[in-house]
């Protein structure tokens, strides 16, 4: 225990008062003289942003160097799509925060711009490194290929129009690690203009990343032994034995990276159901998380539970918000997605610091390039949040989880409560296109699709 205390995060912060950076040196081929020359790797965390990998070469014999940076972050369970309707040239200054597996297109022109590296950027500086890189490439172009000079010719002045926002556009983001953002100058309210949506990744897409199962990377004769955890003996464990066993792995943290332990628990909430706990505590950087996700499957319908939280004893309510749950506020116009808070299981007045946490970070992460009178908007907001904590204002707390699978405590089980209105709902087909139902075969499934 007293190496893991002393035990340094894996990620850490440039510090120009660290004198022992851990920087590692690897002897590599140069390509340039096809001699060996040095490359110096360094692992570290850019503020409010990610963890990144720096890696620099030079070589001896020839004077060659390079440089590289490459995302350290991780890979999100699933990947992400974004849509966003530029209409003023205001809309052009929002942050975009792309990973090296973001492609970019603008559908009206026929426009896509392939993965690079990452970037923290804006819509604006999109537009113009795609200009300036076809202007690069119509120069030379002009003599040696007239034809295909006129034509870039003519893409270029569709860039430049949309510059102008002569007319409302649509800028599309897909990213199949899930590492993408799209700022919303209209937070902590909706955005009328982006949206968002989750998609679970193909195999191939998972093989672009490096992400492959155990059948593909393992030989099927494999010896039990060279699992990392074996197969449970169907016989030898009870539903009763795991419910009454906490379960503990090893994992990485996810604020810093260090080897740390996470808890695992399978447990039965009364008048519901059976769920996943899982927490995780870092003794390297303090950090502290939990999760929770469903025990069962998917429910037949979606679930909205509105919870009217008008005293101490509705915020001490207990709450379970599954990852698939969104989370509003109509009195304060406040909506939360599935993804932002992940699963959770804690109290209203648990969830609702949360949000005020999360709220509070991004508005600090981009508040150098805010606009005028937006942090002053946030912090207003953020008062409004702290007066229902104190019980100055009633809000109605409703959570949307199409899989069914959230929960909030009654005051008065098994009997109504009057503070607490739930709705069973059909899913819409973008609902279940989330959920991966869409494409599930439930009958006749030994058979081809």
């Amino acid at each position: 225990m007293g190496e893991i205390k002393h035990q340094k995060p894996l990620f850490r912060p440039l510090d120009p008062d660290d004198t022992e950076p851990e920087v590692t040196e690897i002897e590599s081929l140069c390509m340039n003289c096809q001699k060996n020359g040095t490359t110096r790797i360094l692992l570290t965390k850019i503020p409010f942003y990610k963890e990144v990998v720096l890696m620099s070469f030079s070589c001896d014999d020839c004077g060659y160097q390079n440089n590289e940076l490459q995302s350290g972050g991780e890979i999100q369970e699933k990947g992400i799509r974004i849509k966003l309707v530029v209409n003023t040239v205001a809309d052009l200054n929002r942050t975009v925060v792309k990973s090296e597996h973001t492609i970019i297109n603008v559908p009206a022109i026929e426009f896509e711009v392939k993965s690079t590296k990452g970037d923290v950027t804006t819509v604006e500086s999109v537009i113009s490194s795609a200009i300036s890189s076809f202007q690069e490439i119509h120069s030379k172009s002009l003599e040696a290929n007239p034809v295909e000079a006129d034509v870039l010719g003519k893409h270029i002045e569709k860039l430049v129009g949309l510059l102008e926002v002569k007319e409302p556009f649509t800028m599309c983001f897909e990213d199949i690690s899930g590492n993408c953002f799209v700022s919303n100058p209209h937070a902590p309210q909706r955005d009328p203009d982006c949206t968002s949506h989750h998609f679970v990744r193909t195999k191939e897409q998972d093989h672009a990343l490096g992400i492959f199962d155990h059948s593909e990377v393992e030989d099927n004769e494999a010896k039990q032994q060279d699992h990392i955890l074996p197969p449970i003996n169907e016989t030898g464990h009870t539903l009763e034995d795991l419910e009454g066993e906490v379960l503990c792995f090893r994992t990485n943290c996810p604020n810093c990276s260090a080897p740390c332990d996470t808890n695992m628990k399978m447990t039965n909430i009364p008048y519901f159901k059976e769920m996943v706990i899982m927490a995780t505590t870092c003794e390297a950087c303090g950090h502290r998380s939990n999760e929770v996700k469903g025990g069962g499957g998917i429910e037949p319908q979606g679930l909205k539970i509105e919870v009217s939280v008008v005293d101490k004893e509705d915020l001490c309510r207990d709450i379970l918000k599954s990852e698939t749950c969104s989370v509003s506020i109509p009195e304060l116009d406040l909506e939360v997605g599935s993804a932002a808070l992940g699963g959770k299981f804690t109290t209203v007045e648990g969830l609702i610091v949360n949000m005020k946490e999360q709220l509070d970070s991004q508005g600090r992460m981009f508040s150098d390039s805010a606009e005028p009178g937006s942090l002053e908007k946030l912090q207003e907001f953020l008062t409004r949040l702290d007066d229902v904590l104190k019980q100055k204002t009633q809000i109605t707390l409703v959570l949307d989880d199409p899989a069914g699978n959230s929960y909030v405590q009654s005051k008065t089980p098994p009997d109504p409560d009057d503070g607490l209105k739930i709705t069973h709902y059909e899913r819409n087909f973008d609902q279940n296109e989330e959920l991966g139902l869409n494409d599930m075969k439930t009958e006749n499934y030994e058979e081809d699709s």
